[in-house]
C-alpha cells in the first residue's frame, strides 16, 4: 500500500510533468492526498484526466459567475478549482452557483473542501443526482465510495449552506440544565485555593 506521502509527491511530480506551475501542483497533489485519505479515488482519476490533457483543450475560466457555461470543451477541473478559491470571497455572496460541463468533477472536490474551510460554511455539491457535503476540510460526506466517478459532470451546483445548529432549543436547554449539576458554588476555602488568591506574599 502507498503511503499518503508517496501519493503526494508522484501527484506533485506528474502536475509539474503535464505542465502545471510548481505551486498548482503542490495543490493538486495536497487534494490527491485529501481524497485518497477520504476514500475517494483520487489517484485513478488524476492519471485518466492527464492520459487526456495534452490531447484535448480543456477551457479555463477567468472570472466565475453565478452561471457558468464552457463554450465548447469541458472545464478544467484544477484551473477551476484554483479560480475558486481564489475567488471565494466573492463567490460566497452568490449562495448557489452552477457550471455546465466539468471534466473529472472528483478533481475539484478538494478545492471546494479548502474553501469550506476559508469561509467557516459546508458546502453543498449535487450533479447527475449525486450529493457530497464538504465539511470545513474535515470531511466529506456522500454515499460514492463504491461508485465510479463520471469523467465529466454536465451539470454541477455549488451551494454554499448558512450555519445552523442541528438540534432545538428545547433539546440544548435540556442538557444545559443537566450540566449545571457538575457546577460547584464558590465557598471560601475554594476562593483562597485560587491561582493568585494566596495570603502571603514569597518575593
Amino acid at each position: 500500500m502507498k503511503s499518503l506521502s508517496e501519493i503526494e509527491t508522484t501527484s506533485k511530480r506528474a502536475s509539474r510533468a503535464v505542465g502545471f506551475s510548481w505551486g498548482v501542483a503542490e495543490e493538486i497533489a495536497k487534494g490527491v492526498r485529501q481524497l485518497e485519505l477520504f476514500g475517494f479515488p483520487g489517484i485513478k482519476n488524476l492519471s485518466q484526466y492527464y492520459k487526456l490533457i495534452n490531447k484535448k483543450k480543456f477551457e479555463k475560466l477567468t472570472i466565475i459567475k453565478k452561471n457558468n457555461k464552457s463554450n465548447k470543451s469541458s472545464l478544467c477541473p484544477v484551473d477551476l478549482g484554483v479560480r475558486f478559491l481564489d475567488q471565494i470571497k466573492t463567490l460566497e455572496s452568490l449562495k448557489k452557483i452552477t457550471f455546465y460541463k466539468i471534466a473529472h468533477p472528483i478533481l475539484f472536490l478538494p478545492f471546494l473542501s479548502r474553501s469550506s474551510e476559508i469561509v467557516g460554511k459546508r458546502i453543498l455539491l449535487k450533479f447527475e443526482k449525486n450529493t457530497l457535503l464538504l465539511n470545513f476540510n474535515v470531511n466529506i460526506l456522500s454515499k460514492f465510495i463504491k461508485n465510479e466517478f463520471p469523467s465529466i459532470a454536465k451539470k454541477v451546483e455549488v451551494i454554499f449552506l448558512e450555519n445552523k445548529d442541528f438540534f432545538s432549543e428545547k433539546e440544548w436547554k435540556n442538557l444545559y440544565k443537566l450540566s449545571e449539576n457538575t457546577f460547584v458554588e464558590e465557598t471560601d476555602s475554594l476562593k483562597q485555593g485560587a491561582a493568585g488568591a494566596g495570603l502571603t506574599d514569597n518575593d
